[in-house]
């Protein structure tokens, strides 16, 4: 494997130790209703649910809708998992590869900075435009209207309760 890609997933890895990043990742879990074995269409609670899955050594592909392949816990879509896993090298699709390619879009939307400072409002509207449930801010709407999505006291309040602190 090259060595910028070994440091690169390196730095993910480190990044996901920050208390800030990783209550901002469950607080997009918590939003997107994911868990690492949903495929979109998933339900939290439901038992022998078929929008699980057992297989991580792909990404899973499609899910309820047979369009839509956002899956695992940030909702990863199929292109988004061949680009940022390609970045990194990464080839399956277990609970690890999901949390460094979701640090690495946080990366890659040059806000992981901001996020460890606690800045959620500065964040809010670039990574709204990846995840569907997330706000822009606070009293905004997502990006996609015809989609749910939780409010900006929602989102924060998973990031609190999970370990965030705010700027």
């Amino acid at each position: 494997m090259d060595q910028h890609i070994k440091e690169r997933r390196a730095a993910n890895a480190e990044f996901l130790s920050h208390p800030n990043v990783a209550a901002f990742l469950k607080a997009i879990a918590e939003a997107e209703g994911g868990g690492y074995d949903f495929k979109y269409g998933a339900l939290k609670g439901r038992r022998n649910d078929r929008w699980r899955f057992k297989d991580t050594s792909t990404h899973p592909g499609a899910g309820i809708d047979g369009k839509s392949t956002a899956a695992g816990m940030y909702q990863i879509t199929r292109p988004t998992w061949r680009h940022h896993g390609g970045k990194l090298g990464l080839t399956d699709f277990s609970p690890q590869t999901q949390d460094l390619i979701a640090v690495e879009i946080l990366r890659s939307l040059g806000v992981i900075e901001q996020i460890k400072a606690g800045e959620l409002e500065a964040v809010m509207p670039k990574v709204a435009r990846i995840w569907a449930a997330l706000p822009k801010g606070e009293g905004q709407g997502n990006h996609y209207p015809h989609q749910r999505h939780v409010s900006f006291d929602s989102f924060l309040s998973a990031y609190v309760d999970a370990g965030g602190k705010v700027a």
